[in-house]
Formats: C-alpha cells, structure tokens, sequence
C-alpha cells in the first residue's frame, strides 16, 4: 500500500511540474518548483484525508469526514495563488498563474485519489490551453506598456500623442505631473499604451524616436 501511496505523490508532483515547467519557459512568478510542490502537497493532504485517520475509524463518538482535508486545500491554495496576482496602474498581472496554481491543486487531489488517467488528461487540457491561447496572443492580441518621459513642452505632449495614434498605438490612459528641478520646470508624462503583440519590437522603437526633445525616464 505504501508504494502505491509513493506513487501518486510522485505522479501529482510530476503533473504538477509539467504544468510548472510552462510557466517557467515564459518567465512567469511561479515556475516549476512552486507548481511542482503544490501537487505534492494537495496529493499527500488527499492522501492523509482519505487514509490517514484508519485507527480511529468505528471508535464510538469519533466521526471522519475524509473530505474535510482535502476541502481545505481548494481553500488554502487562494493565498499562494493572491501572491502572484499584481495590480498595477490599472492592469491585473499574474491572473493566469494564480489559476494555473489552483488546477494544479485540483490535479494533485486527483492524484492522491488515485485517479491517475483523470489529472493526466487535466494536465494536458490545461497546458493546451496556456500554449494555444500564448499563440493566438501573440499574433493577434495586444500588449499593454507604461512609458514614463520628462518635457518641458506641454505641445511636444500633444503632437506626440497625434503621431501614436498615426502609427498604431493605442492610448489607453496618460498622466501628467509638474516637476520643480535645478535645471528648469519640467512635465512628467506617464503614458499607458495598447500595442500588437507580434509588433511590439518595432513600435517600441518607433515610439523612441518620436520622443525628441522629450528624456525617457522608464519603460515599463
């Protein structure tokens, strides 16, 4: 019985890492080690749940409910995935990974369950997903950047913005805030823009050299 239990951990924090693996190839916050270690984790709970309370089941006033365990982890696992999840300047990052965290722990409870050919199968749909839509992405969806300049001309600002719209961007939202330095009144512009994912390289550089007159302080 022990092997059979060695099994399943190991195969949950094998389609844990597989899924984990994914993330790590696209440079996400939660790579093969954290995805690797949340099936294992949610495997052995199931497992503990399911089978680790044998020396008190039938003694009278004890009562075993196997799935209050495993219940905890669907829970649990809400703040590993909160940990990737950024909010920042009005755009939700690290969605996709949070619930790529919470299959994960599905996985691993299907595993300790010994439902083997059922988290094979959600292993597969689930980096299907993550490498169809990255390619549907990536040729037709767009990107969101943050460009942060200095100017001391509130025209620059807006012929700038007229020749973004001419060459494809997509101005989502700017800010603009007054700066008092030793070299003179300046105006920081922060700028969120909507670009396509497969011209991304070369909008990026067209949209330096429209800056002139203007110091880019970050690109984001």
């Amino acid at each position: 019985m022990t092997q059979e239990f060695v099994l399943r951990i190991f195969i949950a924090a094998l389609l844990g890492g597989a899924i984990g693996l994914e993330r790590e190839y696209r440079a996400k916050d939660a790579g093969i080690r954290t995805h690797f270690l949340v099936g294992l984790g949610a495997a052995l709970f199931m497992l503990m749940s399911m089978f680790g309370y044998g020396d008190v089941v039938g003694t009278p006033g004890y009562r075993v409910d196997p799935s209050r365990v495993a219940s905890q982890v669907v829970s649990g696992i809400g703040f590993i995935g909160a940990g990737t999840i950024i909010f920042q300047r009005h755009i939700v990052r690290g969605l996709t990974t949070a619930a790529g965290l919470w299959v994960t722990a599905a996985i691993g409870l299907t595993c300790g369950s010994g439902m083997y050919m059922l988290a094979t199968a959600a292993t597969v749909l689930v980096l299907l997903c993550l490498e169809a839509m990255n390619f549907v992405q990536h040729h037709f969806g767009a990107r969101n950047i943050i460009v942060t300049f200095l100017t001391s001309s509130h025209e620059a600002v807006a012929s700038l913005l007229n020749r973004l719209h001419a060459n494809g961007f997509s101005v989502t939202s700017y800010e603009m805030k007054e700066k008092h330095t030793a070299q003179g009144d300046f105006s920081e512009v922060s700028m969120e823009l909507k670009v396509k994912r497969d011209k991304y390289e070369s909008q990026i550089v067209g949209l330096i050299e429209h800056l002139d007159g203007m110091t880019i302080e970050r690109i984001e």
